[in-house]
């Protein structure tokens, strides 16, 4: 299946299937440790970028709950999941009547991953909850990110959260916390995950079976800023010419209106879900990397306008997801937009 139907990117391990775990030796610590003490919370925001192992750390949580549903009698340490046990086949597949993974549905009539989680989704963690409620087991919730719940599931998420049953444990992913609402971030407990080091992104990698050539290493290491996700990208997708392609036109390097129009093409491509992802993602970046750059440099009044630049951006790219707009046109506005801008 591609990755627009299983939202696993080519080369990829889906995080449920996942038993190694590459960086956040802290993180892991804490929570293990949280959970022994018995006094651990019932909602944890893992924060991060995207790629870097929120989903997969989550997954581990999960799976080292399930396996020690006693607090107090719960090893000090997460141990890799033993791939051939019941209880990670049974995660792997979605058959765990214990953990719910809430992330975008595929649509049935395209076969394509959603642009949102609804709040359909969020009402099976209410029937997930009322199936296994008598059974005292943990009942735990990934979402997967937060991020994508639209407005309706966030309200419906935050109700759970306000009133969580007996034994429930939260695990709420975020690509940007501060898109979250504020009063679901007051009720989780925040868990922030950094980048992966350039020797960690490389065992990660090699552990997926992608050895990084060395006349090309450092490039993909720097581009990558980290994250699995974007580094598989890269690799896979034709990501570096897309970058290429982006940087000549915003920056004015001889890039024609022939140009813009080519890259909006490729990246509105059909089964193109990845690429236009990737390109979204890049762009924000590069705003949001000029206005840090005004910044620094004393610069407060661009530091604003690129700043104001970069949540417009991202505004136009969810508005344009919300009601599946042209995507072609999408891009173009967005170039456009940034291109006009740098000139500024």
């Amino acid at each position: 299946m591609s990755t627009e139907q299983t939202g696993v990117l080519d080369g990829a391990v889906a995080p449920a299937e996942q038993t190694r775990l590459f960086g956040h030796d802290a993180a892991q610590a804490f929570l293990a440790q949280s959970y022994r003490s018995g006094k651990g919370h019932h909602a944890i925001l893992i924060e991060g970028p995207e790629g870097i192992g929120k989903a997969t750390l989550a997954f581990r949580f999960a799976h080292h709950v399930l396996t020690h549903p006693d607090p107090l009698a719960a090893p000090a340490t997460l141990a890799d999941p033993d791939p051939d046990s019941p209880l990670v086949r049974q995660i792997a597949s979605g058959a765990s009547h214990n953990l719910l993974h809430l992330s975008r549905p595929v649509d049935e009539k395209t076969g394509k991953v959603r642009a949102a989680i609804t709040v359909d989704e969020v009402r099976r963690a209410g029937k997930f909850f009322a199936q296994t409620s008598g059974t005292g087991n943990w009942r735990i919730v990934i979402i997967d990110p937060a991020d994508d719940l639209n407005r309706n599931a966030a309200n419906a998420i935050l109700k759970i959260l306000e009133e969580p049953p007996r034994n429930a444990l939260f695990l709420v992913l975020t690509h940007a916390p501060g898109k979250l609402l504020p009063t679901i971030r007051s009720r989780c407990l925040p868990l922030s995950l950094a980048p992966l080091s350039g020797q960690d992104l490389t065992q990660a990698l090699d552990s997926l079976g992608v050895a990084l050539p060395p006349a090309q290493a450092d490039r993909v290491l720097a581009a990558a800023g980290g994250s699995v996700a974007t580094a598989l990208k890269l690799l896979n997708y034709g990501g570096f010419d897309i970058l290429e392609a982006f940087r000549t036109i915003v920056e004015g390097a001889g890039a024609s209106r022939k140009d813009v129009h080519k890259l909006a093409d490729v990246l509105a491509a059909k089964d193109g879900d990845t690429l236009y992802d990737f390109f979204c993602s890049q762009a924000i970046e590069h705003v949001a990397a000029q206005a840090k750059a005004a910044a620094l440099r004393g610069d407060i009044v661009r530091a604003e306008r690129m700043a104001r630049l970069a949540s417009a951006l991202t505004e136009k790219i969810g508005i344009a997801a919300a009601y599946n707009l042209d995507r072609k046109q999408t891009v173009i506005e967005l170039l456009d937009e940034i291109a006009a801008h740098t000139a500024g």
